[in-house]
Parts: structure tokens; C-alpha cells; sequence
């Protein structure tokens, strides 16, 4: 189990915060001491948004002030990465000169997350390759050409002719950030630090898809095309996209493209991490940074060891009930999986129909949330299908968060490649993990806390998130009941956390112990009876995304933990316990846990 000697940060003079909701707090007037580190964490921040002018878009910012940032996107050279690896260096020794003298009990919160976060950032530019403490530029999973195309449909903004050119402008920045990664990529390589050749070979199929694609067929120009014509603009904003497109997208695409081929002869199918150069560090400072302990790899394989053998007892009592009693927990769920009655048709009406049923269930849990929460999002979330180009790349689900502003709402994708990926019995609980009372509700009611800081609003920790998503499963489960006639829905949700602890496992697996890609995928597939194409995506995401895997079941045993111990105190109150977690925004374990002490 999790120990809290095991958590990286100290909590020492953290003092516990309480947590009222946003529209019952004042914001406090600032100490001299107070002042001095809002200041410098506000530089900080508005630094991270000159430099990340997408994160500026996404939060709703891209106006007034900061409207040149409208028509830019993050530059992604050699130069850029030093210069990101000079920055974090600065910041990890500007904020070792901040003492706790003086600070109230909320200003040292912020002191020890971006303490946490400074640190980690230092010694990760240590790696000379990669980009923080993820090892490859560009994969199935990320770059440019994955995240670019989505960013332009659905979170530029387009209700001016202004907001019109600056798409232009960005989709003319698109072709400048594929080259500076290209650039990395190349440089990268020449160190020995190449994708596993099976996932340069997913890469490349989704870069010469994006390629290959006629302008007026990417969804990007459809959404320039649609939202002027929304607009009655008059200038033919599709055409200038698409000739910026096909003059300056699509060799850029062409470049990075050759830049693979050029590596695939040498590409080895050595999937984990230990491969690398320092690649044992580099596999450390992930584990760290994703889920704030100072657990090793080995140990992380032995929590995962035992989780999973403690939730497939879990399982196999509810599914002998159900007279499903012959072979193990996993080929019975394989069985389950496989089951025509709950599966929806692999076809556009079926996809369709799914994406209804998802919908149905969030209006559903809407009117149940009051009996555990206190405080709720004000904005909604959307569900939507994640764009057909990227299918083969991308994980399962995943949630981008509301604007700021409230002018965008907050989005679940989920991936419809193949709906045999999700069985009706166990598709609900996806949904409580990434839209309510999961990633929309936690994150959403971060960002619409008015009385924290900007900085600390948009504040993320994988351990934090993941862990609550994991968490709200259990709420929707236990607290709100959902499966009280649904035995299997119930099977669904503890699956859910097996295939979390078998991550622990398999992550592990990959980059300590030197398992197989195949030695991954089919331990998921026996011991928690993954699909086979959903267990191939995820042990490639687990690939690439070292260590980020191990956050979700790490971060989630100490939420449930902290629970259980608030539980055995006179009083305890879950609506005010759920805000005392919640309202101070996304913080490593450690701070969390003196919050609650």
C-alpha cells in the first residue's frame, strides 16, 4: 500500500487550508512575503503563455492584451528546447530563495507545488533528448501533426475576420513547428534515441494520412469554412487555408515523414525505456514527476502485483453470482467482451448510437450530483469522437478542459475505431472517469475557483487528476449507487481499476523490467481481459508516455486513503470533505494530504 513516508513532498508548515466554496470566500489580502511570490509565479505564468500561445487559446486568454497571441503556436526547434531546459534551470533556483517566512497557509501551498514542479523541470534538462521527461518529439500520440489539426477545429476561436487571419497565420506557424521538430528528431536519432519501430510505423501511417488528405477534407478547413460562413464573412477563408495547406503544410509534413524513413532501418522493437541513453534516470525522474513518490520502479511493480490480485477476488465473487464461475478473471471479462448482447454495431449508426447513450448517462448523473458534492462546474461538457485520422494513435478517451472565459465547453473524445473496445457493461464507467464526476467536474471547478490565483486555477498533477478520476468512479459507484441493479455495471467499474493496477504492472514491466511490447499486451489481455486492439493501443501509449501510467492507481489508493482516515473522525461530512479536496485545484500528493490531516 501507499505509505506516506513515500511521498515526495514535505509537508512540513504546509498548515491544513480550508476549502469554502468559491462564491463564500474573499480573496485575502496579501502579506508583503505573499505578494512578493503571487508576483513571481504570475511572471511565470505569463511567460508559459507567451511561450505556449495553444495554452492561451485553450484557457480563453488569446484577447485584450494578449490578442497577438491569436496567430502564433509554440516554436519547437533545438533552439527552443535548450531555451525551455535554460528556463527551467532559472526557475528551480528563483524559487529556492523563497522561505516560508511570512507566507500565509495558502501561499505555502503554492510554494510547494511549483517548488515540485520547478525541481522535476530542473532535473529533467538534464536529459539532453526528448522534451521534458517524455523521451520522443513526436509519436503515435503526439506532435504537432496530431495535436495542431484538432487545436485549429475545435479551440481556435473564429467570430472576427481578425480571428479568421489568425488561423491563416497559425496554419503557416504549423509548417515552421513540424520543421523544428523534424530538426529535434533528427538530432535525436543521431544520439540512438528512435520510436520503437512498430510505433514509427503508426506514426508514419498517420503522418502520410494528415498528408495525403485534400485540404478541403481536413477538419480543420472544414471548421475555418463553417465558422466564416456562420459569420457571413465575404473573403474565401477556405481557399487561402488551403493553399497554405498545400504550399507549406504539406512539404513540412513531407520532410518530418522522410526524417522516419530515414531512422526505420535502425529502429530497433525495444519498447521500454531502459533502452535509452540514462534511460534507468530519465524512467526515475517520469515516475517522480507523474506520481509525486519516491517509490521505484520495482516497487511500483509489486504494489500493481498485489492490487491486482486483491481486485480479481473482487470480480470473480460478483461474476460467480452471476454463474460465470469456470476459468480465470480474465478470459471470464475476455467472455463478457465478447458477448454480441453488449455490443454496440462497429458501423457510422452504431458509433453514432453510442455517442447518444454516453450523453443520456451524463444528463442521467446530472440531478444525483448535489448528494455528494457541494460544489459544482458551471460549465458543461461535450462528448465527441475522436477525429477518425488520429484513431490509431490515440488512447481510448481523454478530456481537454472548458476556456476560462466560459466561451468553450469542456470535451470528453472518446476512440470509436473499433466499439468492440467497449462493451456496454463497461463503457459507463469510462464516462464517470472522464466527464462527470470525474476530469470535467475536478478540473472545471479548479478553474472556476475565482478566489485562487490564475497559476494555481490551471495547475496540473497527474497523480492529483488521474488519482480523482479513478476516485469519482468509486463516487458514481458507492456514493451515487448507479449500479445498484446492474451487477455487471458493477463488474465494469472494478475492471476499471484492475486494468489500472495491471498498468502499474505493465508499465513497469516495459521500462524496468525489460518485458516485451507482446509480453505487455498479453498480460493485459489475461489479466483483465482487455480487447486485443485496445490493449495494443494502450501498451503503446505506456511506450511513449513513460511512467504516466502509474499515476491513475497510485494517486487514487491515497485519495481513497486520506477518505477512509477523514471517515473515522466525529463529523465527517463527504460534500465538505469533496470541496476541501477539490476547491484548492490540482496539488501533488503530499500537499494534499496536509490539507486533509
Amino acid at each position: 500500500m501507499i505509505d506516506r513516508r513515500r511521498l515526495l513532498v514535505s509537508a512540513a508548515g504546509l498548515g491544513m487550508v480550508a476549502a469554502l466554496p468559491a462564491a463564500a470566500q474573499t480573496p485575502p489580502v496579501m502579506s508583503e512575503a505573499d505578494a512578493r511570490l503571487d508576483a513571481m509565479m504570475t511572471r511565470w505564468f505569463e511567460e508559459n503563455l507567451q511561450n505556449s500561445p495553444e495554452q492561451a487559446t485553450n484557457l480563453g486568454l488569446d484577447r485584450g492584451d494578449k490578442a497577438n497571441l491569436s496567430s502564433k503556436l509554440r516554436k519547437s526547434g533545438l533552439a527552443d528546447a535548450e531555451a525551455d531546459r535554460t528556463r527551467a534551470r532559472a526557475r528551480w533556483a528563483e524559487i529556492q530563495t523563497v522561505s516560508e517566512d511570512g507566507l500565509s497557509d495558502q501561499a505555502r501551498v503554492t510554494r510547494a507545488i511549483f517548488r515540485f514542479t520547478a525541481e522535476g523541470a530542473a532535473m529533467a534538462a538534464d536529459i539532453p533528448y526528448g522534451g521534458g521527461i517524455g523521451p520522443y518529439v513526436v509519436t503515435q500520440r503526439s506532435g504537432a501533426y496530431f495535436s495542431v489539426p484538432d487545436f485549429l477545429a475545435n479551440q481556435h476561436r473564429i467570430e472576427t475576420e481578425a480571428d479568421a487571419a489568425a488561423f491563416i497565420s497559425r496554419l503557416e506557424a504549423f509548417a515552421g513547428v513540424l520543421d523544428g521538430e523534424s530538426e529535434r528528431i533528427a538530432a535525436d536519432g543521431r544520439a540512438g534515441v528512435m520510436l520503437p519501430s512498430f510505433l514509427m510505423d503508426k506514426t508514419l501511417t498517420q503522418l502520410k494520412t494528415l498528408r495525403d488528405t485534400p485540404p478541403n477534407e481536413m477538419a480543420m478547413i472544414q471548421a475555418l469554412i463553417r465558422k466564416t460562413d456562420a459569420a457571413s464573412m465575404i473573403s474565401d477563408w477556405g481557399a487561402q487555408a488551403a493553399d497554405v495547406v498545400e504550399t507549406l503544410v504539406k512539404p513540412a509534413l513531407a520532410r518530418q515523414i522522410a526524417v522516419f524513413e530515414a531512422q526505420r532501418p535502425n529502429a530497433t522493437e525495444d519498447a521500454g525505456a531502459w533502452k535509452l541513453p540514462e534511460g534507468g534516470r530519465t524512467y526515475g525522474l517520469a515516475l517522480r514527476a507523474y506520481t509525486t513518490t519516491d517509490y521505484s520502479a520495482e516497487q511500483i511493480h509489486q504494489i500493481g502485483l498485489e492490487q491486482v490480485a486483491e481486485i480479481q477476488a473482487q470480480i470473480d465473487t460478483i461474476l460467480k453470482a452471476q454463474g460465470m464461475a469456470e476459468g480465470s478473471v480474465g478470459a471470464r471479462i475476455r467472455a463478457l467482451n465478447e458477448d454480441p448482447q453488449y455490443l454496440w454495431p462497429n458501423t457510422d449508426q452504431g458509433k453514432a448510437d453510442l455517442l447518444v447513450s454516453l450523453n443520456e448517462q451524463m444528463a442521467a448523473l446530472a440531478p444525483m450530483l448535489p448528494r455528494v458534492f457541494n460544489t459544482l462546474p458551471k460549465a458543461q461538457v461535450e462528448i465527441r469522437r475522436v477525429p477518425p485520422s488520429i484513431e490509431i494513435g490515440a488512447p481510448g478517451g481523454y478530456y481537454q478542459g472548458a476556456s476560462l472565459d466560459g466561451s468553450r465547453p469542456g470535451a470528453y473524445y472518446i476512440n470509436l475505431s473499433d466499439t468492440a473496445n467497449w462493451p456496454k457493461w463497461g463503457l459507463p464507467t469510462l464516462t464517470y472517469h472522464e466527464a462527470s464526476p470525474g476530469h470535467h467536474l475536478q478540473i472545471t471547478i479548479a478553474r472556476e475557483a475565482g478566489t485562487l490565483p490564475v497559476y494555481r486555477r490551471i495547475a496540473g498533477n497527474s497523480a492529483y487528476n488521474e488519482g480523482w478520476a479513478l476516485y469519482a468512479e468509486r463516487v458514481a459507484a458507492d456514493d451515487l449507487d448507479v449500479y445498484a441493479d446492474n451487477p455487471l455495471g458493477r463488474v465494469g467499474y472494478l475492471q476499471s481499476y484492475l486494468f489500472r493496477a495491471v498498468r502499474l504492472v505493465v508499465d513497469t514491466g516495459l521500462h524496468h523490467k525489460r518485458w516485451t511490447r507482446d509480453q505487455a499486451i498479453q498480460y493485459m489481455i489475461e489479466e483483465c481481459g482487455e480487447p486485443a486492439g485496445s490493449a495494443e493501443k494502450e501498451i503503446d501509449r505506456y511506450c511513449v508516455s513513460i511512467g504516466q501510467a502509474c499515476s491513475y492507481k497510485l494517486g487514487q489508493t491515497v485519495i481513497e486513503r486520506l477518505r477512509q482516515e477523514a471517515e473515522r473522525r466525529p463529523g465527517f461530512d463527504l460534500k465538505a470533505w469533496h470541496d476541501r479536496v477539490l476547491l484548492n485545484g490540482s496539488v501533488p500528493l503530499a500537499v494534499l494530504e496536509a490539507q486533509l490531516s
